[in-house]
C-alpha cells in the first residue's frame, strides 16, 4: 500500500470520526431537548389539571385532554408522572424517554412487539439512592435556611451512612453485600 492510499483512508477514517462526534453529541442534545419539553409539558398538564378539576370538576379534565391535547391520554399522563416525579431531568441526560420512564417505573406500552426492546433496569440499590437524593435536594439545595431539617436528616441518616462507609472501605465483600441486598430488601417490603 502506498503512503498515498495510507493518508487518504486516515483522511477518510477521521472525517467519519468527527461525523460519529458531531451526531452524537447532537443526538444527545437533541434527547435532553424532548426530556425538558416532556417534563415541562407534565408540569404545565398539572397545573391545568388542577384549574379544570377546580372549575369543571373531576370528570371535566379527560374531556379537555380530547378537546385541547394533541397526544393520547396516555401520553399525557406519563408527561405528568414525569414532572411528578423528576426534580431535575438533567440527571438523565443520554437516556431516550422511554428509558427515563422505565427508571422512574412510568408503565409505556410498546408501539409494536418489534420496537420493544428491552432495557435492563437498575437494580433495586440504585433506584433506592435515586430516591433518597430525590428527597434530600431541597435539603441540600438550601441548608442555611432550613438547618434543623438538615441536622435532622444527618441525625437519621448517619446509621445508613456508616453502614455504606464500612461497605465501601472494606473493599464490598461478599458478606458486606448480601448484608446491604437484605437491608434493601427489608426496606422495599417493609418492616
Amino acid at each position: 500500500m502506498s503512503d498515498f492510499s495510507n493518508v487518504n483512508s486516515a483522511r477518510e477514517i477521521n472525517r467519519l470520526h468527527d461525523e460519529v462526534s458531531r451526531l452524537t453529541a447532537d443526538s444527545r442534545q437533541a434527547l435532553l431537548g424532548a426530556l425538558a419539553a416532556a417534563w415541562q409539558a407534565g408540569k404545565l398538564l398539572n397545573d391545568e389539571k388542577k384549574q379544570v378539576w377546580k372549575t369543571m370538576g373531576r370528570g371535566a379534565w379527560v374531556l379537555w385532554l380530547e378537546k385541547r391535547f394533541h397526544g393520547t391520554p396516555r401520553t399525557a399522563q406519563n408527561y405528568m408522572r414525569l414532572a411528578e416525579n423528576t426534580p431535575d431531568v438533567s440527571a438523565f441526560q443520554g437516556l431516550s424517554l422511554r428509558q427515563v420512564y422505565l427508571r422512574l417505573g412510568i408503565a409505556t406500552e410498546p408501539k409494536s412487539r418489534i420496537e420493544s426492546a428491552w432495557v435492563k433496569p437498575l437494580p433495586p440499590h440504585i433506584r433506592l439512592a435515586s430516591k433518597l437524593l430525590v428527597a434530600l435536594k431541597p435539603c441540600l439545595k438550601d441548608r442555611e435556611a432550613m438547618p434543623e431539617q438538615w441536622e435532622a436528616y444527618r441525625h437519621d441518616l448517619r446509621p445508613l451512612y456508616e453502614q455504606l462507609r464500612r461497605l465501601f472501605e472494606s473493599g464490598a465483600t461478599s458478606k458486606a453485600s448480601s448484608n446491604l441486598s437484605r437491608a434493601v430488601e427489608s426496606d422495599r417490603n417493609g418492616p
